[in-house]
């Protein structure tokens, strides 16, 4: 067996040095970059999550019911960006996400679907063309809400019992401990 300093010998029968330093190098390269990744992969796919409560069918509603009441009193205009929806509280901000092609939009709910309708949420007519659906007609959307302290909110409102196909879940705020001083000085007394 033949050594050299820097270098091992590995016994596979053809002879290959590898240069041992440098070796270790990248594979503690590799590790800290699978730990860098692996952390922050885990943090953002459970914030991503964090506020999705409901995924179903989507539709749209224009010219029938424009300049026409909604259920929260207001006039509908279909060129804003409201929705109707059968449970969730009115002015609620709600994310609305296309699930085949990704687009989304912002809308407010001001109105609401009887609850025999087998989709989840109506949109306005703007609020279906920033989803590129008004050809299409309905589509398979994820619906979010924008904060924690809002499904905080909805979990009151519904007591922990959310109706329909509603996931709520309560969130706490994270208790940090206290951060310790330490002291370095010496005291003898």
């Amino acid at each position: 067996m033949l050594r050299c300093p820097n270098h091992f010998w590995f016994p596979t029968g053809i002879g290959i040095f590898v240069d041992f330093a440098l070796l270790m190098k990248k594979i503690s390269f590799l590790f800290l970059l699978f730990l860098i990744f692996g952390l922050c992969q885990g943090s953002r796919a459970q914030g991503a999550d964090s506020v999705q409560i409901q995924t179903g069918w989507a539709s749209f509603y224009g010219k029938r019911f424009h300049l026409r009441r909604t259920a929260n009193g207001e006039i509908f205009h279909m060129d804003s960006l409201t929705a109707a929806h059968k449970y969730l509280p009115f002015d609620t901000r709600v994310k609305v996400t296309r699930l085949d092609t990704g687009d989304t939009v912002w809308v407010r709910i001001n109105d609401r679907l009887p609850k025999s309708s087998l989709r989840i949420i109506d949109l306005s007519r703007r609020a279906a063309t920033e989803l590129d659906m008004r050809t299409v007609g309905i589509s398979r959307v994820k619906l979010e809400l924008e904060k924690i302290s809002e499904m905080n909110r909805l979990y009151e409102k519904f007591d922990g019992q959310a109706p329909g196909t509603i996931r709520i879940r309560r969130y706490e705020e994270a208790i940090l401990p206290k951060k310790r001083t330490i002291s370095w000085s010496w005291s003898i007394w």
